[in-house]
Parts: C-alpha cells; structure tokens; sequence
C-alpha cells in the first residue's frame, strides 16, 4: 500500500512530537517497521539502480517466431535464465499460452 506524504508527514510529526514508534504504530495502524524506514526516507523510490530485465524484449519475439512451438525450459536454454523468468518475460511482451487453431 502506498501511504500519501502528507499521512507520511503526520506520522513523522507525531513522532517528533513524542510518540513513540510503538505508539504510533498502534495509533495509526501500520507497523514500527516502516515509520523507520519513512524517518530514513520520506520520499518514495521513483528509480532503480540495476537493469530492469535479463531477457530483451525484441530476441525474446524473434525466439517465438522461430520456435513457436518450444516449452518454456526450451527458451530458457537459449537464454541461460529458468523458465519462470522466460514464463514473466512473455507475459511482460503480451505473448501467452499456445492455442490450437
């Protein structure tokens, strides 16, 4: 659940006003755990540090073109990844399962 920064702001508020974290946790429902984390950082994360995805979009494509009817564990050989990140892959392009015609 994302919290907005003004909610954000009132807890921290609180705190500084001399609630515990404990306290605050109770009164505003959400756990000790993440006040904490809001006192190290207010602001939510809106980038990342690493590479999104292993497997490009684009091969992933041409790898179904060629080889329509391969299994996940198939591609995933190709591409040195499991079958479960071939399996997020597609889904991620918008190919889904076989289907018969």
């Amino acid at each position: 659940m994302t919290y907005s920064l003004d909610y954000r702001k009132q807890v921290l508020k609180s705190l500084d006003e001399g609630m515990t974290f404990a306290e605050a946790a109770v009164f505003y429902d959400i756990s000790p755990t993440t006040i904490q984390k809001w006192k190290k950082r207010l602001h939510s994360k809106t980038t990342r540090d690493i590479k999104p995805y292993k497997i490009e979009d684009e091969a992933l494509a041409q790898d179904v073109k060629d080889y329509p009817d391969n299994y996940h564990y198939e591609r995933a050989q190709r591409f040195r990844c499991s079958p479960t990140g071939i399996s997020k892959a597609l889904k991620r392009i918008g190919i889904s399962k076989k289907k018969d015609t």
